[in-house]
């Protein structure tokens, strides 16, 4: 999986990525400061919209590619720091990539975590152990926002995968459904070539009360 996810930006086959900020992060999203955690991050614009924002952002990403377009496409200069995951910490904003496996990060637990492509991105074998290590990354009461896709699996692969409501409920089951769409701007060739319709899911944390 992760040669094919390499292959894909060394090639340049990156339907999935967004060349705007994501509407539902814009709509829904709630903190007003503290730490983000955005798991397998790209080179989403999302990342800069929410250090704008005054946060802190901790992406996590495993083509150096991807990081080095993101830092390059914005304009940002940056350090490189070396660590069991190397980091490439913006000197002008409160934003840090770190690149490598995402399984092995490390880092002071987050206030909120921001998902728009990590879980989509790996097969059910994956997922669990993905969630609870999302989960030990992030400190008590976190705020979450994450988006999925569903659709007929059966006839076409992903990536990106569908995430039925039932799994991700069972990871998270302090999430409720906010809303849902077909996803017609963001359909991968694949998708269109099978005639697949894509529904856009997405998730957030209930208001306390």
């Amino acid at each position: 999986m992760h040669d094919d996810w390499l292959q894909r930006w060394d090639k340049g086959n990156i339907g999935f990525h967004r060349a705007e900020v994501h509407p539902a992060l814009r709509q829904h999203w709630q903190p007003r400061g503290g730490s983000v955690l955005v798991p397998l991050c790209g080179k989403s614009l999302d990342l800069r919209w929410l250090a704008e924002r005054g946060h802190t952002v901790v992406g996590v990403e495993l083509a150096e590619r991807a990081i080095r377009d993101f830092f390059a496409e914005q304009q940002l200069t940056f350090d490189r720091r070396d660590g069991e995951l190397p980091a490439y910490v913006a000197r002008d904003l409160p934003l840090t990539i770190h690149h490598g496996d995402y399984f092995a990060l490390r880092v002071p637990r987050c206030d909120a975590v921001y998902d728009r492509a990590a879980l989509v991105a790996l097969p059910p074998t994956l997922r669990r152990a993905y969630a609870a290590h999302t989960d030990a990354l992030l400190g008590a009461g976190p705020f979450r926002l994450v988006i999925t896709l569903e659709y007929d699996q059966t006839l076409v692969p992903g990536p990106p995968f569908s995430v039925p409501a039932a799994e991700v409920r069972d990871y998270w089951p302090d999430l409720e459904p906010i809303g849902s769409r077909e996803a017609h701007d963001d359909v991968p060739p694949k998708f269109r070539a099978a005639g697949v319709t894509l529904v856009e899911a997405v998730w957030r944390s209930r208001p306390s009360p």
